[in-house]
């Protein structure tokens, strides 16, 4: 029998789902490389390799086969050969830009053990999907909003949650989109670098922000009276300043979040916050030309930069903080422990902190590879972003069921279930 590559499932499956990978009709204990190769919409390949030995039986099944060193990563990891992707071109991180497309993953198995790979033995491709079926995809261009919207299959109203990226800008929608497929109604959106959206970050109005708040409360397929908001980096003190001064909001899911308004001016009817300030001599670089920025922010206790802190005492919902403990960006358990003694000392419930040691800045939905450093906008150079790839990798897988817990207990009421693996 001709080796062979089986998957299950076997065709298609969804981006933060497991896929199992097997290979049948090996010789006895024979030695292979297995590789798995993808390319981004840009084209940028994305690979990854790990050697292994069969069984006795010619089976190889990598949820049972420890990978041997010498690979992109050696042990049992069934999902090894995901989650280790690396990028070809230097400072490139793994983005779906379009969702409606799966992105195509090639598996190839390689007999031997060498630097070069030796005869090909078997192939196969599959489909990693972002969008499930009967998911609807809406997009939103109401006053001034620019944003997608994406309903669950079936009759709603669903709970709804507000998704915020980073300093990246434009309109992501991956996570959005992943996350209604377990249920929610998401409204991805963008507030700048998008469209007819303002091109730099200099200032941002919140009365935009309340327009897609007021949006989502308004809508027949969005369950009330409130809604949930999820932010990642900038996108989550955007996340805390809406919780703060907007009605509506039930729940604040936060990753790898600041409490101080961080990166450009924050405009609220008559209020107004400044961006925490930054000292650039606080930037190491090193020789590999790649920054290392996490002491760059000044601390929002002391002297003028208290005026950024963000009066998150003002919010009427409950907040998670999900905090990798390598975020080399800036230091967000700090922030988050410091939103927490915020929030108690002002007799407001104390907020759920996760953290994850081993964890970078870039925590995504489930089987992302990490991306160790990158090129940031607001510095212009490559910057790290902290993080072990196989901590980082669990911290993803826990911290997306903690946050669909988190949003189930709090917007329909559901007993969560979840307790954190880490």
């Amino acid at each position: 029998m001709a080796p062979s590559i089986r998957l299950s499932p076997a065709a298609r499956s969804l981006f933060d789902q497991p896929l199992a990978i097997a290979v049948q009709g090996l010789g006895p204990r024979q030695q292979v490389t297995l590789r798995t190769s993808l390319r981004d919409e840009t084209r940028e390949l994305f690979q990854a390799s790990a050697r292994y030995e069969a069984g006795d039986d010619g089976e190889l099944d990598l949820a049972r086969c420890p990978a041997l060193p010498g690979g992109s990563f050696s042990g049992l990891e069934p999902m090894g050969l995901l989650w280790a992707l690396q990028p070809q071109k230097p400072f490139w991180r793994l983005v779906k830009r379009d969702v409606q497309s799966p992105f195509l993953l090639q598996l190839e198995v390689f007999e031997g053990h060498g630097e070069r790979h030796g005869r090909l033995l078997a192939q196969a491709q599959h489909e990693r999907a972002f969008l499930r079926d009967g998911v609807r995809r809406i997009p939103v261009r109401e006053g001034r909003i620019r944003a997608t919207l994406f309903l669950p299959p079936g009759d709603g109203p669903f709970p709804g949650i507000i998704d915020l990226y980073g300093t990246g800008g434009g309109l992501p929608e991956y996570r959005a989109c992943l996350l209604a497929n377990h249920g929610f109604a998401v409204l991805a959106l963008a507030f700048y670098s998008y469209e007819d959206l303002p091109k730099g970050m200099k200032e941002f109005h919140l009365e935009y922000f309340e327009e897609a708040v007021n949006y989502m409360l308004h809508h027949t397929q969005v369950k009330g009276p409130g809604i949930g908001l999820l932010g990642h980096s900038k996108g989550g003190d955007l996340c805390v300043s809406m919780a703060s001064f907007l009605k509506g909001i039930t729940a604040t899911a936060l990753i790898n979040a600041s409490v101080a308004n961080v990166g450009a001016v924050l405009r609220y009817k008559d209020i107004t916050i400044p961006p925490l300030g930054i000292n650039p001599k606080r930037i190491k670089v090193g020789k590999s030309g790649i920054a290392d920025i996490i002491d760059a922010l000044n601390s929002p206790l002391e002297g003028p930069d208290q005026q950024s802190f963000i009066p998150l005492e003002k919010a009427q919902c409950c907040f998670l903080f999900i905090v990798g403990q390598d975020d080399h960006n800036w230091k967000s358990e700090f922030f988050a422990v410091e939103g927490s003694k915020r929030l108690q000392a002002h007799g407001k419930e104390k907020p759920e902190i996760i953290c994850y040691p081993g964890a970078g800045h870039y925590i995504e939905p489930p089987f992302f590879p990490m991306c160790a450093a990158s090129m940031h906008l607001l510095f212009g150079k490559p910057v790290m972003w902290g993080g072990e790839p196989k901590a980082h990798c669990e911290a993803q897988i826990d911290a997306w069921q903690q946050i669909q817990a988190f949003f189930r207990k709090h917007l329909t009421g559901e007993p969560s279930g979840t307790s954190s693996k880490l």
